[in-house]
């Protein structure tokens, strides 16, 4: 066992906490790879099981100047910029207990190592959810879903993951726990530091412990879904968003995602309601109509065939990314979102925010698209690409003038640059 390695499994004292980057599986050394530039590899790998440990573990770094490339499960760890001369990868999936579910008072409190998956079972012991819908979410932990802000098409109703985040504690550079905000719904305190930290990339900290508010499940779920030609299915979104309909979740699918999916030709749209049994069957009908008079296809989903089919949706999507290279996160104007899906082989927009996901062939495609959405003022980032791509392009492609505002807060967070270096926008 190297030094650093020796030095933290004193810190640790347990077993098979600390794993020398040499002892890693294969699989697992892998992923970690993909998160980090050609070159140094890391001493180890090492699993703090509290909180304690962990701000023990980042003080002697902050001491000796090792840099930490914080995770959890890894399922989103290649995700951004490539980190540069990592010393150490901290996981914090061994800290993962249930601290508080106030089921009254529409909460929960848990560590950052929780399982995504682990939590709503929990929570659906109390016929309550928490309302979002991560990539990877067997696999994902709580702590990564807040540092890359990743969510899907629920935010159409419950907004995104700051918006639902209460209260987080997180290890500071020099070792020290701080928290932010509290565990009632109504508050404030700390909410800036909440939202720098989501989507921060474990560049400014380690989140440790998370407070979200959570919803109660709804009695009646339906999905309807329409297929056809891409001038209707934008008339179909556009009287969609017009309407009084109040969809849980509704996206726009390419036309190779609709033909996966078995849902018929062209492009698509899926909206989901959820609430009690006469609105649900009242407004998914109504979007029904709406399809039959543009001439499209539409199918009305409901009890196991619709949950199979909100399964089958991201399965679908990480399948193409294991064939397609690269994955980009996009935002663009609702009335682009049609332009970038007729490029495309696969890809998801949501109608309301224009988020998205595609996968993409290659990088010039990649270029082609991210001037397009720079045009129509949007944006595209690269989340996951071979290394040897990301070392050419401006990953996350960022147009706007507060880059010095980000590495004036990266430095007084973190003045010795020991988090995450190199992940974040413009090198932070």
């Amino acid at each position: 066992m190297n030094a650093i390695a020796s030095y933290l499994a004193s810190i640790v004292n347990e077993e098979n906490a600390v794993y020398p980057w040499e002892n890693l599986e294969p699989k697992l050394k892998e992923s970690i790879q993909k998160a980090m530039a050609v070159g140094k590899t890391p001493s180890c790998l090492v699993y703090p099981r509290t909180q304690e440990q962990l701000a023990a573990i980042v003080a002697q770094a902050a001491r000796q100047n090792w840099r930490i490339l914080p995770c959890g499960s890894t399922s989103k760890l290649s995700w951004g910029g490539l980190a540069q001369n990592i010393d150490v990868v901290v996981s914090t999936e061994r800290i993962n207990r249930l601290i508080e579910h106030a089921v009254g008072d529409l909460t929960v409190t848990v560590e950052a190592g929780m399982k995504f998956s682990h939590l709503q079972e929990i929570l659906a012991k109390s016929r309550q959810f928490l309302a979002l819908d991560p990539t990877a979410p067997a696999s994902a932990t709580i702590g990564g879903i807040v540092a890359t802000a990743n969510t899907g098409s629920l935010r159409q109703r419950y907004g995104s993951v700051r918006d639902q985040l209460l209260g987080i504690s997180f290890v500071r550079a020099d070792g020290e726990i701080a928290k932010a905000g509290g565990r009632v719904v109504k508050n404030v305190a700390g909410y800036d530091l909440m939202k720098l930290f989501t989507g921060s990339y474990g560049s400014l900290g380690i989140i440790t412990q998370v407070t979200f508010r959570v919803y109660p499940q709804q009695e009646a779920s339906a999905t309807v879904v329409l297929t056809g030609a891409a001038e209707m299915i934008s008339q179909a979104a556009e009287t969609l968003r017009g309407s009084a309909l109040t969809p849980t979740q509704a996206d726009l699918l390419s036309t190779k995602l609709v033909s996966n999916l078995n849902l018929g030709t062209g492009l698509g749209l899926i909206a989901r309601f959820q609430s009690i049994s006469e609105s649900v069957n009242e407004q998914a009908n109504r979007l029904w109509e709406v399809g039959q008079q543009l001439g499209l296809k539409g199918i009305i989903y409901q009890a196991e065939d619709e949950a199979n089919l909100w399964q089958r949706l991201p399965e679908q999507m990480h399948s193409a990314a294991t064939s397609l290279p690269i994955t980009c996160k996009i935002g663009v104007l609702p009335s682009t979102a049609f332009e970038i899906l007729n490029q495309v082989e696969v890809g998801i927009i949501h109608i309301s925010s224009g988020l998205g996901l595609l996968c993409l062939n290659n990088q010039k495609q990649a270029l082609k698209l991210r001037e397009i959405c720079q045009v129509n003022n949007g944006f595209l980032s690269i989340l996951e690409a071979p290394a040897t791509v990301k070392e050419k392009l401006d990953v996350w492609g960022y147009k706007g003038n507060a880059l010095g505002l980000m590495r004036k807060i990266k430095s007084q967070f973190d003045s010795k640059n020991i988090f995450s270096p190199g992940r974040f926008v413009g090198g932070i």
